[in-house]
């Protein structure tokens, strides 16, 4: 069967087409995205600006035309952080609806680590043991933990990297004092729910996904994505501790020459980083596993999940 996943992101809309089916590995078939930048589509009022609503609505016509051309026989279209936290969410949803035809479904923060944690557990498989899945969006970060296919614990906190970027480095880097206080934020956020997770005993394997956490390890060495899926990926604590100082004192021009840094996303390299320290040092991680996997692929798989009880 083949399908559409369309997934709105805080920074990205993506549409991705699979063929898939029980019991298999969903094998992408193409690839549709544009960086649509919502967490920074926000007006004072922490509504979607109506820029951002029409390049939304633009994106969804053409995903849609895109899904049909390359015979999908079906779309799932979801939402996370960017339109879920938005004031005037419903009004977009509906825009979207009206002018597209598209029901985008918002995902709670929940849901999302919850399918997240689905797609890097197929990952990995059950040797991986008890597993800790973190994810930075544009908007949130995801955090999830457990020994089965779904986790004990998910939860969400709004520390995605755009969202930091566009509330902190709107003027460039802040000098060291405010960079302080926002390290020791995000620590007191995190730290604040971490012994949901650690009450379990440590994970045995501990992952992340993400666009941000493969950058991140990119620039810590890992290997370009032209190797493949398959190559094992990590982002060694003790590599990124190093390199934080010196992405501080980058140019934004200096950052965008770093092995998988695309151009759009250079000023949410920092803040980034500055929550991926904070997740390793606080669940006193030595490295995280980079899963190429993440929520498109949980959604794929819980869809077919249900599709197979179906046919059974």
């Amino acid at each position: 069967m083949r399908l559409g996943v369309l997934d709105i992101g805080s920074n990205t809309g993506h549409l991705l087409v699979v063929d898939a089916h029980g019991g298999a590995a969903p094998l992408p078939a193409y690839s549709y995205k544009e960086p649509l930048r919502l967490a920074e589509h926000l007006d004072e009022s922490g509504a979607v600006s109506q820029a951002g609503i029409d390049a939304l609505t633009a994106f969804c016509a053409a995903a849609l035309e895109v899904a049909q051309d390359k015979g999908c026989e079906e779309m799932l279209a979801f939402a996370t952080s960017a339109v879920r936290d938005a004031t005037n969410s419903d009004a977009v949803l509906a825009h979207v609806h009206e002018r597209t035809g598209v029901d985008l479904e918002v995902l709670p923060g929940e849901d999302e680590a919850r399918l997240t944690f689905l797609a890097v557990r197929r990952w990995f498989g059950w040797s991986a043991g008890r597993l800790a899945v973190f994810d930075i969006g544009g908007g949130s970060l995801e955090i999830a933990g457990g020994k089965d296919e779904a986790p004990d614990v998910a939860w969400s906190l709004p520390l995605g990297a755009a969202r930091l970027a566009r509330n902190h480095f709107a003027d460039g880097v802040p000098d060291t004092a405010t960079l302080r206080d926002l390290r020791r934020a995000i620590r007191a956020a995190i730290a604040k729910d971490a012994g949901q997770l650690l009450r379990y005993g440590a994970p045995d394997r501990a992952a992340a996904s993400s666009k941000t956490f493969r950058s991140l390890a990119r620039i810590c060495g890992a290997a370009p994505s032209g190797d493949g899926p398959l190559v094992p990926r990590a982002l060694p604590a003790a590599a990124l501790a190093e390199w934080i100082p010196k992405l501080v004192g980058m140019s934004h021009q200096e950052l965008a020459l770093l092995p998988g840094v695309s151009e759009s996303r250079t000023h949410q390299i920092v803040p980034g980083a500055l929550v991926a320290e904070a997740v390793m040092d606080i669940f006193d991680l030595p490295q995280l596993e980079i899963c190429p996997w993440a929520l498109r692929e949980g959604v794929i798989l819980e869809r077919f999940d249900h599709l197979g009880f179906v046919h059974h």
